[in-house]
């Protein structure tokens, strides 16, 4: 632990990757939480609409996201790493394309001619110029899979909705099933700017440029947080208008990233025979296994709370929202570990892959308890700010306990993700965490109906548990990729 703080190279390297991405990640759960809160204004009928719907739309995003977003970050970053410096005839062709080519090349000729045949990878990211776009095939193959699954996701969700929601728990009696099928319906407008900005954001983190998602979050985030009053109350659009903020801020999200990502990399280059398709599937396969496993606990845990009624369900879902935001903070430790881990394993680097994980878990434990105690405080006093309704209030008190002690737990479990993940272990994350899914959905049948709303929050933290438990093993007993520990 002695470690942790230190300021070396790698630390500010990780700090400068994972800051950035810890602020966005904060920004998009703060917007929702701004969201849950006027919607709880509204009415606990529609808070609870709102949450259910929410799930839903999560658990089938994220059945596409996070392999896409995963996958895409190690590739990138393998990519980036391994691949040759372009050649200088091929440098002097960029150029010659450009405008201003003519002064360009004044200054950058010497510079180019003087370069030796053989070029740490050091001195090669210093060689790649804004204004010479790389050609990263993965990047190409991530946003036209991401552009697809987008599409696939809103004609799904806009033709399922009843359904989805009879299985959640919300039948044709229900309060909340029109409310909750209108949100469904227009947020599913959104998903494929969800998908496909999440892929450039993938493929960001692969070069280790985590600020330009974090400002294309925080202005697409603004423009939500604007909009959701004026609809909502000043047109009188109620939830209708949240859900309408939302895919408006969702598509700017989107055309800013792509704007950025088309100066820095050739989009269009790579042909069909270059795209990475047939790895993405694969290995996407893997981590689809894995992401659906983890998503059905946490959605299984919010049908069970719903089919308790619309105030569990609203106290889940302020529960839920809170817990996810604050335990996503670890995301940006995940992230940094995954891109550094993903660079030095292509380099076969294993001293500075032994220091990047252990550094990135020993900062996941200090932030899991920072946030522990702070949340045990804050919450204290918070909770009014989404809801008036007394019984609402009494639930969400109950789970508050949950929400502040497992963070230490979920820091680490979220860490040990990026750190399989950077390991390219996609198979030993899927296996695991379905056997951590076969044990976690028992715990939440069987505690749920002894103990109700406590019982769900008790199974959800055996899930977190488990999941740390496992990402400690691989490294532990130095299996996959880590077998070079046992050298």
């Amino acid at each position: 632990m002695v470690n942790v703080c230190k300021a070396d190279e790698l630390g500010v390297e990780i700090v400068h990757i994972a800051l950035p991405t810890l602020l966005a990640l904060v920004a998009d759960p703060a917007a929702s939480l701004i969201d849950t809160a006027f919607v709880g204004h509204i009415g606990p009928v529609e808070l609870a609409a709102v949450g259910i719907s929410i799930a839903v739309f999560n658990q089938v995003s994220k059945i596409a996201i996070f392999p896409l977003v995963s996958i895409t970050t190690s590739f990138v970053a393998e990519e980036d790493t391994t691949e040759p410096l372009s050649t200088k005839e091929q440098v002097y062709e960029e150029f010659e394309n450009a405008n201003s080519v003519n002064k360009e090349m004044e200054v950058l000729k010497p510079l180019v001619d003087s370069m030796p045949s053989s070029i740490t990878n050091d001195s090669r990211e210093m060689v790649k110029l804004e204004h010479v776009r790389r050609r990263i095939p993965s990047a190409s193959s991530a946003l036209v899979i991401g552009s697809v699954l987008g599409v696939i996701q809103t004609l799904f969700l806009i033709f399922a909705a009843n359904p989805i929601l009879n299985y959640m728990g919300v039948d044709s009696n229900s309060p909340m099933l029109r409310p909750a099928r209108q949100y469904l319906t227009l947020r599913s407008l959104g998903a494929p700017a969800v998908l496909l900005s999440l892929a450039m954001q993938g493929v960001f983190r692969g070069f280790k440029d985590t600020k330009t998602p974090l400002y294309a979050t925080i202005v697409g985030d603004t423009v939500n947080i604007i909009l959701d009053p004026i609809l909502m109350f000043v047109l009188h659009m109620g939830i209708t208008g949240a859900a309408i903020a939302h895919v408006i801020s969702q598509y700017l999200i989107s055309l800013i990233l792509l704007w950025r990502l088309n100066k820095q990399v050739d989009l269009l280059t790579p042909g069909i025979k270059d795209l990475r398709i047939g790895q993405f599937l694969k290995n996407g396969g893997m981590l689809l296994v894995r992401v659906i496993a983890a998503t059905f606990c946490v959605t299984l845990a919010a049908s069970l709370a719903a089919r308790q009624g619309s105030t569990s369900m609203a106290a889940f879902q302020v529960c839920l929202q809170i817990w996810l935001a604050a335990s996503l903070l670890a995301d940006g430790l995940a992230v940094a570990g995954q891109a550094i881990l993903a660079s030095a394993f292509a380099r076969k680097d294993h001293s500075k892959v032994v220091a990047t994980a252990s550094r990135v878990l020993q900062m996941a434990l200090v932030l899991g308890i920072v946030l522990s105690v702070i949340l045990t405080v804050v919450l204290k006093f918070a909770s009014r700010l989404f809801t008036d309704d007394i019984n609402v209030l009494h639930l969400i008190s109950l789970g508050i306990p949950f929400i502040a002690v497992t963070q230490p737990v979920n820091a680490l479990a979220f860490v040990f993700d990026g750190v399989n993940y950077g390991a390219s272990d996609f198979a030993y994350s899927a296996y695991s965490m379905v056997l951590v899914a076969l044990v976690s959905i028992l715990c939440l049948f069987l505690l749920s109906s002894s103990h109700g709303f406590v019982g769900i929050w008790v199974a959800l933290t055996i899930f977190m548990s488990l999941r740390t438990v496992v990402g400690f093993w691989r490294i532990g007993t130095g299996t996959g990729p880590w077998s070079f520990l046992r050298e």
